[in-house]
């Protein structure tokens, strides 16, 4: 079996992730169009990421590199994208944008990145590929979406809070979502902890998810 047949199985993952999160703004959704550019720049931002955590292995160590600096490079480089690129669009009108056009670009890079994973486990092994294709569908990509859902609910927040009180939101939900990345890179690097994250904590980062969703949807435009 050739292992670039498991290319669709890299690239499904963010896709259905996306329209879930997608379905789930029911009051007004967003154009496709502005939320597929926002997906495929949040892909593009895997290259300069990937080059900065190569070049942050020479001044640190790997596993610094996986709980801090990874965490930050990347949370910073998905919210750059939709802030440069979707918070000032007329589009981007409600609370609940913020969480949609986070969850795109993090569901983007996230892609791009199960592709060069997956790509690279399948030309080691084939069934080490589809191993490494199913742990982070339902793991690796969600969790990139779930975790900058924090930054993302902060931004559609702060869009109608005066600037002040919104850049302290924004910024609060910019380092929680630092620190869950390095939370998660931490517990998946050792099987007892990897354990209690699947058993425990996704779960419980679902609820919370889903409650966070449901309070901006009330929210509307903030008023």
């Amino acid at each position: 079996m050739d292992p670039l047949l498991l290319l669709p199985l890299a690239v499904a993952p963010g896709i259905f992730w996306m329209f879930y999160f997608y379905l789930k703004d029911r009051f007004e959704p967003e154009p496709p169009a502005l939320v597929g550019s926002t997906f495929l720049l949040g892909g593009l931002a895997v290259i300069p990421v990937a080059l900065l955590e190569h070049l942050s292995l020479y001044l640190v160590p790997m596993f610094l590199l996986a709980i801090a600096i990874g965490p930050l490079i990347e949370e910073l480089a998905k919210f750059l994208v939709v802030r440069w690129f979707a918070y000032g669009d007329p589009e981007f009108d409600e609370s609940m944008d913020g969480i949609i056009y986070a969850v795109a670009a993090a569901l983007g890079f996230a892609t791009l990145e199960n592709v060069l994973y997956v790509a690279t486990s399948a030309f080691m092994s084939l069934p080490l590929g589809l191993g490494v294709a199913a742990v982070r569908a339902i793991l690796s990509v969600p969790a990139h979406a779930v975790i900058s859902l924090s930054w993302g609910a902060a931004l559609g927040w702060a869009k109608f809070m005066p600037p002040w009180q919104g850049r302290l939101l924004v910024l609060a939900g910019f380092l929680l979502a630092v620190i869950l990345h390095g939370v998660f890179n931490f517990m998946v690097m050792e099987s007892f902890t990897f354990l209690i994250l699947v058993l425990l904590l996704v779960p419980i980062a679902w609820v919370v998810a889903g409650r966070v969703i449901s309070r901006t949807l009330a929210r509307g435009r903030g008023v």
